[in-house]
Formats: structure tokens, sequence, C-alpha cells
């Protein structure tokens, strides 16, 4: 059988056909893994509550289609790279565990503070046999006040966590100078992308321009890359302790 006729029989087309309009070729075993992917999760989803997602077709739009969309912040040369890719408030896995899948040659690290979530992805990644995928059960404004973790990452990636002003403050402690914050989004982003900038320069970063998702399934609800480089060392004063990201957003 034809590698289309895979795709299209384990329910993977749209997928196949996203990441190839994104530069990417998904081998049999990687469509192996996200089959596996989407069967794990569904059947957790039973049981734990993970995502909101419970339609097999939308999960792999949704989550891991949406998730490979990332990569249009990186060069083609970056993405052949040995990255270190921090995903803070990984949750289920998402966009962290496709981008393990899709770049073996990845160490992707996946930050999350609820436990059962957290099992989850190790299970997940156990199943799939991701050498590359390392969870960590910890919360971003303790973490990344620590030697081992700030500074250390070429990307950090960040989907559905905060406004743009907090999501900067948990991701740019641990972001190296010269990385990125890949955060999606959707919607109207007018104000945060105001308030973003003020923040992201407190934070010794930069705003680039927004990146427009297009790809079918994904065009709806304005969604969008936003990113952001790091410029110089963050200050070490953020992240900000007890709450105040949240309570007292940077830039507002």
């Amino acid at each position: 059988m034809s590698a289309e006729g895979e795709s299209q029989g384990d329910g993977l087309a749209p997928l196949v056909a996203g990441a190839s309009a994104l530069g990417l070729t998904l081998s049999e075993r990687q469509r192996a893994q996200f089959a596996q992917l989407r069967d794990l999760l569904l059947d957790w989803n039973m049981r734990v509550n993970l995502t909101a997602i419970t339609d097999p077709d939308e999960v792999v739009v949704r989550h891991f289609l949406d998730a490979l969309t990332c990569t249009l912040a990186l060069s083609a040369d970056a993405r052949a790279r040995q990255l270190r890719l921090l995903d803070v408030g990984s949750g289920a896995g998402f966009p962290a565990l496709p981008l393990a899948i899709v770049f073996p040659r990845w160490q992707v690290t996946l930050l999350e503070a609820t436990g059962k979530k957290t099992r989850f992805q190790e299970a997940a990644i156990a199943a799939l046999g991701l050498a590359n995928a390392h969870p960590l059960h910890a919360r971003a404004e303790e973490l990344a006040h620590t030697r081992e973790q700030r500074g250390r990452y070429h990307v950090i990636t960040a989907r559905a966590v905060a406004a743009l002003p907090t999501l900067l403050e948990y991701c740019a402690p641990f972001a190296r100078v010269g990385g990125v914050i890949i955060a999606p989004k959707k919607g109207d982003l007018a104000q945060e992308l105001v308030a973003g900038r003020t923040a992201a320069t407190l934070l010794g970063a930069r705003l680039l321009n927004p990146i427009t998702i297009t790809l079918p399934g994904l065009a709806d609800d304005d969604r969008a890359l936003i990113v952001a480089r790091q410029q110089r060392p963050c200050p070490p004063l953020y992240p900000r302790a007890g709450g105040a990201p949240q309570k007292r957003p940077l830039g507002e």
C-alpha cells in the first residue's frame, strides 16, 4: 500500500497533507506513532480530563497539525539542528509530543504542573518509544530560577497558557540568548500584542511579526504564532513569585 493510502486508512490524511505543506515528510513509523498517540489520548480522556477535543479527526488537526505549525517560526537550518525545546504548560503534551515525533534529533522537555497530565505524558512517551522527550512535573515560576534550567533552551513553546505578557514572563527566563519563544494563539490579539511588546522588552526579548496560520482546518479563529526572540539574558527578577505574573502582568 502506498504511503498516501496508509495515511488515509489510519485517518491521518489531513496531518500528512498539512505536514507536507509545512515542508515535513512523515515516515511510516511516525504515522504509526501519531495514530497510537491519538488512541492513547482518547482512551485516557475517558477517565482523566485531558482535552475537550474528543473527535478523532479533530485530534489529528487541532492537536497534531496545530502543533506542527510551530515550525513556521523556525528556518529549515534551525529545524535540522539538535535543538533543546521546552514546552511550558504542556498539558496533555501539545505541541511537545508531535514535535518530538517529527524531530527525533531534538531534545524535548514537557513542563507541566498538574500531576495527572504528567502521568499521561510519561505513559505516552513510553508507549511511543520517544527517547528524546522528557516530562517535568514542576511550576515554571519556580523551575525558571534553577541554575540547570535557566537560559538553557533554543526554543520555548507555550499553547493556551495565559495572556501574552504573563506567558512571556513564564517563558523568557528559560530562553538562551538568540532563542525563540513560540506561542500559538487565536482571536483578536491587538491588545495582547501592545502589552506583550512592553513585557518582552522588560524580559530581554523582542516580539517579531505574528505568523498567520492558513492551513486547511486551521484557518479559522484568526490563528497565529506569536514569536519573540531573546536578545539578552532575562533579568534575574523574573519570573516573579506569588502569582504576580498573572495578578500584575507586565506591560499592563
